[in-house]
């Protein structure tokens, strides 16, 4: 079925700018980013048009593509690619090596393998010294930073019980299996974080 509005997330516009302000000094001097889980595609065209020296590889399953190419095409930057079809637990990950990774509200979407599967195949796509950065609500000691947390993990376990906010400790430890090292943990409106890990 021929998508012919494109898909529209206030979340999205609610927190690019945050997430702007923090991503952008990270990815000064980086030329080449994928972004694992585009979504409807506003992320890629926000951060794009903010940071023309990047080229910003758009991936999602593909049944959202439709919807990405909407944004792109309104956009008309010739700085993001169209969307590569990535199931995060398959073994042939884009061929090409990346300066820095992208990743908004996908964790806690994901089932527990698939995000291992997200730091393994992303680390090794990251060049020596590249970026992931991961977006989204995290646990931290065991326990939920917030009520409204707290709420939504109900909500995203009644959906789907494989799902759930992730717990810090235990996505930081993924992120060390694949070669990557905690750089900075940035606080965020709405109980979000970024962490931001370095490949070393």
């Amino acid at each position: 079925m021929r998508v012919t509005h494109k898909p529209y997330s206030e979340s999205c516009d609610q927190n690019q700018t945050p997430i702007l302000e923090v991503i952008q000094p990270v990815l000064a001097n980086c030329r080449q980013v994928l972004e694992i889980g585009s979504g409807t595609g506003q992320h890629a065209v926000a951060f794009a048009r903010a940071m023309p020296q990047l080229t910003w590889h758009t991936s999602d399953c593909p049944e959202n593509h439709p919807g990405i190419h909407l944004w792109l095409e309104e956009a008309g930057l010739e700085n993001i690619s169209l969307p590569i079809a990535l199931d995060v637990l398959q073994d042939d990950w884009p061929g090409y090596a990346v300066d820095a990774i992208f990743t908004a509200n996908t964790a806690h979407i994901m089932h527990w393998p698939e995000v291992e599967a997200m730091f393994m195949g992303g680390g090794k796509m990251l060049n020596e010294g590249g970026h992931f950065l991961m977006y989204g609500p995290f646990n931290y000691n065991g326990q939920f930073t917030s009520e409204s947390n707290a709420q939504f993990d109900l909500w995203l376990k009644a959906r789907d019980p494989l799902s759930g906010i992730r717990h810090f400790e235990e996505i930081d430890g993924q992120a060390n299996k694949a070669g990557m090292s905690l750089k900075n943990d940035f606080t965020m409106p709405a109980n979000n974080r970024i962490l931001h890990w370095i490949k070393s």
